[in-house]
Formats: structure tokens, C-alpha cells, sequence
């Protein structure tokens, strides 16, 4: 098969905090030829980095909890644990250079290293959002507060975990997909990461 598809048509549904686009695709099919045409609706120029910051000399990881809008009425209280994050212009900015402002703007801490886990994409069903995963070395003994910028609407408050009770609450507390993707990462590759930041 041919991995063939044709954007019939395109045009603007929404522009806001999100951008939203609705597309008219026709695209080739298992059964041979091209399948009936369909009508999608996709959230639109989504880039993320997201940096899970680990101090290996406490074995502590640093996280951020905030209020997310996306929990009301599905996790009560609506606030989440996660990895530092933020949207990255795909056309202006570098992954790393975001990752560094963000870590800075969210928790105050100093990046001493920044490795690369990943990029993925988030829902490929509704969205074109992609997230670059960084791991990133900190002092731990350094964190604390609240931070962000108030002219974005963040607030976030800096908790510092010991790296198994954080993993132990994969799926719990810790539930959205870069901190749970970013802690199984560190489970499985904790000794060479030791290893590549000497």
C-alpha cells in the first residue's frame, strides 16, 4: 500500500488559546484505492518541552503542581504533579533553549545538565501536539517555592520527591503523560544516566 493522502480543503474554526482547524482528508486505504473522504476537526500548532528535573546526589526528583482545567470534573482537585513544561514555537525557538527558560521561570533551579529522553506526539487523533522530554540535573536542596509568571496565568508550587516514592505514584498522583512517561524512562535508564552526567 501507498501511504497516500490528499487535504481536500481546510479552513479556520477557532483561534484563541488554542487554535482549531477543520479538515477535509481523503487518505489510501488497507483494501486498495482511497477511502471515502472525512471531516476532522484538529487542535493546531502544538509544540511542548518537558523536563523532568532528578537530582542523582539526593536520588530526588523535582516536580511542579499546579491547577489544570483539563482535571475539573475528572480528578478532585483539579491540580497535577507533573514534569516543568511549556509550549515551544516550532518555527522560532530550539527544545533546549525553552527547556532551560522553563525550568528557570517554573522552579527557580539552576540546570547544571539536560539530556534528551524523547519526542512523541501527545493524541494524534485530535491534535498535532508534540512534546519534547528532557531529563535535566538540578540540586534538589535548592527548590522550593511558588513560581511562574502571572502574566500567563502560573502559579506553581516546586515539591521535591525522593525518585521511589515519585515512582511509586505513577498512575496515582502522577498521572499525565510526560511525568508518567519521563519516570519510567529514569526507572529503566537510571544507571547510565549516572554514567552520561559522570
Amino acid at each position: 500500500m501507498k501511504y497516500d493522502y490528499q487535504q481536500l480543503k481546510e479552513e479556520s474554526v477557532y483561534e484563541g488559546f488554542l487554535k482549531i482547524k477543520r479538515h477535509w482528508v481523503q487518505h489510501a486505504s488497507f483494501h486498495g484505492g482511497q477511502c471515502e473522504p472525512i471531516l476532522r476537526e484538529r487542535l493546531e500548532d502544538l509544540s511542548a518541552v518537558s523536563v523532568l528535573l532528578y537530582d542523582p546526589d539526593r536520588d530526588q526528583v523535582v516536580l511542579v503542581e499546579q491547577f489544570r482545567v483539563g482535571l475539573m470534573g475528572q480528578v478532585d482537585p483539579p491540580w497535577a504533579l507533573e514534569t516543568v513544561s511549556g509550549f515551544c514555537d516550532r518555527a522560532h525557538e530550539v527544545p533546549e533553549e525553552v527547556a532551560r527558560r522553563e525550568v528557570h521561570e517554573e522552579t527557580g533551579c539552576e540546570l547544571l545538565t539536560l539530556t534528551q529522553i524523547g519526542s512523541f506526539f501527545v493524541s494524534p487523533g485530535i491534535s498535532d501536539e508534540q512534546i519534547h522530554l528532557f531529563c535535566g540535573r538540578v540540586d534538589a536542596g535548592a527548590a522550593g517555592g511558588v513560581h511562574g509568571l502571572a502574566e500567563e496565568g502560573e502559579e506553581m508550587r516546586v515539591l521535591v520527591m525522593p525518585r521511589e516514592e515519585a515512582a511509586s505514584e505513577l498512575f496515582g498522583r502522577l498521572c499525565s503523560t510526560s511525568i508518567v512517561i519521563a519516570m519510567q524512562w529514569l526507572q529503566a535508564n537510571r544507571e547510565s544516566l549516572l554514567d552520561h552526567w559522570g
